[in-house]
């Protein structure tokens, strides 16, 4: 055999030795990139990824923020899964090794709220507002819990479970960490009867949780879109120079960039109410609606026809309630 060809044979199987232990090596729970990015001197977030959940992302699919004060860190939404809040920590970890003090909800949906349990056996006090009580123990909340342990396994499973707060709040309240202050404030009932918007006064940061999807289309829900309309406007009174949105990516231009998902709402509202208005019915309304100022953005398939469906339910029941 050639010196060359002997060469090679004697050295492959190595190779192939290495290529599968670096490969062993490497954590089969990896998921998704998460990176924690800066919106002030404090205060950080990181991005979920603009998908539905799945086994493969983790259920990464929403955003959570941090500020760093000089007695511990503030966690602003838990993410969606046990595993999620525990990068999150890991994240949080290679910038600082103050603990984690708190948790403030922005609200109970389950992207943003699987990952509670992990805070709370750091010790983190978990706050929300108290209109949250009511989905934790509803029907939706359960079902929706037991279809997230197949859908999202092995993520959620079994020995997840939904953590109530330790502290509810019902009004503006403010919370003081290491001499940061922390402005919480509900604008419910918009996307959810508890949305809480927290803003940080001396970072001129606002965490808007789901009230502003930046760059894509949101999910409406069983949201009370006239009220989300309003609570938008109230956001942009805060006048942060910075506004986390509870999907997508933070934005340095919040008037510009709030206006996309309050132009989407109140199209969505104009569209189903004139058809309410004069009973057509839904399949025709939605086929004969031009959705081109809004179809491009991601999301548009798996989100807008439900939105549609359950704004046209909604301003059905608004046109019963009229006197």
């Amino acid at each position: 055999m050639p010196r060359d060809a002997l060469r090679r044979w004697l050295v492959a199987p190595l190779i192939a030795l290495a290529a599968a232990t670096t490969a062993l090596a490497q954590p089969a729970d990896a998921g998704p990139a998460m990176r924690a990015q800066a919106v002030g001197p404090h205060s950080h977030y990181v991005e979920g990824l603009t998908q539905l959940g799945s086994p493969k992302n983790q259920n990464f699919i929403s955003n959570a923020g941090f500020v760093i004060t000089p007695e511990g860190v503030v966690v602003i939404d838990a993410l969606g899964s046990p595993r999620l809040a525990e990068r999150l920590t890991q994240t949080i970890r290679e910038l600082t090794d103050k603990p984690v003090t708190h948790v403030i909800l922005t609200h109970y949906h389950a992207d943003h709220i699987y990952g509670l349990q992990y805070f709370k056996q750091l010790g983190a006090q978990i706050i929300a507002h108290s209109a949250s009580r009511e989905y934790i123990q509803s029907d939706t909340a359960r079902l929706r819990l037991e279809a997230s342990r197949t859908e999202l396994a092995p993520w959620i499973d079994g020995n997840t479970r939904i953590v109530p707060a330790d502290v509810w709040i019902d009004g503006p309240t403010s919370l003081k960490v290491g001499g940061v202050v922390f402005d919480l404030v509900p604008v419910g009932p918009s996307h959810t009867p508890e949305d809480l918007a927290v803003f940080v006064p001396s970072e001129n940061v606002l965490f808007a949780g789901d009230l502003f999807f930046n760059g894509r289309l949101p999910f409406v829900g069983q949201a009370n879109s006239r009220q989300w309309i309003e609570s938008l406007e109230r956001l942009l009174a805060f006048n942060a120079r910075v506004v986390v949105p509870g999907h997508g990516a933070a934005s340095q231009d919040p008037r510009k960039d709030i206006a996309t998902t309050r132009d989407y709402l109140k199209h969505l509202r104009q569209s189903m109410g004139a058809a309410v208005n004069d009973f057509v019915p839904f399949d025709e309304a939605y086929e004969k609606t031009d959705w081109s100022a809004f179809s491009p953005m991601p999301m548009f398939g798996p989100a807008n026809r439900m939105n549609a469906y359950n704004t046209y339910l909604l301003l059905e029941q608004e046109t019963l309630k009229k006197p």
